[in-house]
């Protein structure tokens, strides 16, 4: 089966945007592919976290990933900073990799412009880290959302010069995967661009019911349809797009209806939402508090996690090394 690798930053919960976006196909790919899942904390180091909050948020993210349904003995689950060859293979690929090239990228650009006073060396090579951490296993396809497509170019872009400067043919191409021909984007509650925790305009899968509820009923929306079977704005596209993710079609062509004949009340279209949010949240969020509870068994799927990738990265690093001429 074809190598895939992905990974999460542990920067908090994990928020619907999350769940539908990436976890989902996640879990829907176990079954298929040879897949490792990491939980990305040396990258969360590029918005500086506390050293107090970087094991338990790894911990929170694994625990949300075994909640939905991510088994670790079809896909071991591991923390990037386990597997220590990653920094080594990430050194090499730095070597290789541009100025000018990484400065192109528009994550790059965007975080800088947001954190303007952490513009650090980290964020800068974000892209080759993640390129060590698809390389390493030498993986063939990644799943990714649109805005990551820039740094899976990089990736692609540092496996072919390594086997052009080395004259081998050793690290395949990896590719952008998606189960559908678009990306699945989830609007965040704020009327605006996708779920994000930045925006602040999340509802994650730890939120109780009253807090979903609160969130729904603030969503943002305008003054009603204009006219019979409307063209609907963006904030309203954004709540029936909630209803294809999580409500049933009798539900979605309800409101649709209420909304050609001009008779929608958003009041009740949000309190569908919200009741059905919770509904398929629930279970999963059950699920998360009992895996957090257990500290020693999320702390054993981790280390044998870490094991497999270990295996995995370390025969690759050890072919890297006699490529590029150091001992093995």
């Amino acid at each position: 089966m074809e190598k895939v690798v992905s990974g999460i930053r542990p920067t908090g919960y994990l928020h619907l945007g999350n769940y539908f976006g990436a976890i989902k196909s996640f879990v829907e790919m176990q079954n298929n592919y040879d897949c490792m899942f990491f939980i990305a904390d040396w990258h969360s180091l590029t918005t500086r976290p506390k050293p107090e909050d970087i094991q338990n948020s790894s911990r929170i993210v694994l625990a949300e990933y075994l909640a939905c349904g991510i088994d670790p003995q079809k896909a071991p689950i591991y923390i990037q900073s386990d597997v220590r060859e990653t920094v080594e293979l990430y050194l090499y690929l730095n070597m290789n990799t541009y100025i000018g090239e990484l400065g192109r990228v528009t994550t790059f650009k965007e975080k800088a412009r947001k954190q303007p006073d952490n513009v650090n060396a980290g964020l800068f090579t974000y892209p080759t880290l993640m390129a060590a951490d698809i390389l390493q296993h030498r993986a063939k396809k990644v799943p990714v959302g649109k805005d990551q497509e820039q740094n899976m170019e990089m990736a692609r872009k540092c496996a072919a010069r390594f086997n052009r400067i080395y004259d081998v043919d050793f690290f395949p191409e990896p590719e952008s995967f998606y189960f559908n021909s678009k990306a699945l984007k989830v609007p965040g509650l704020d009327g605006s661009g996708k779920m994000g925790k930045s925006e602040g305009n999340c509802i994650y899968l730890h939120d109780d019911e009253k807090t979903i509820s609160k969130k729904v009923m603030k969503a943002v929306t305008d003054s009603g349809p204009q006219g019979l079977n409307s063209e609907k704005p963006e904030v309203i596209e954004n709540l029936f797009t909630f209803l294809k993710l999580v409500s049933t079609t009798d539900s979605y062509d309800y409101f649709n209806d209420k909304w050609n004949d001009g008779t929608i009340r958003y009041g009740d279209l949000k309190k569908q939402i919200a009741a059905d949010i919770n509904t398929a949240v629930s279970p999963i969020r059950d699920r998360i508090n009992e895996y957090v509870s257990n500290r020693e068994l999320l702390d054993k799927i981790a280390k044998e996690g870490a094991d497999r990738a270990r295996e995995s990265a370390s025969k690759t690093l050890n072919e890297v090394r006699q490529i590029i001429g150091f001992r093995v």
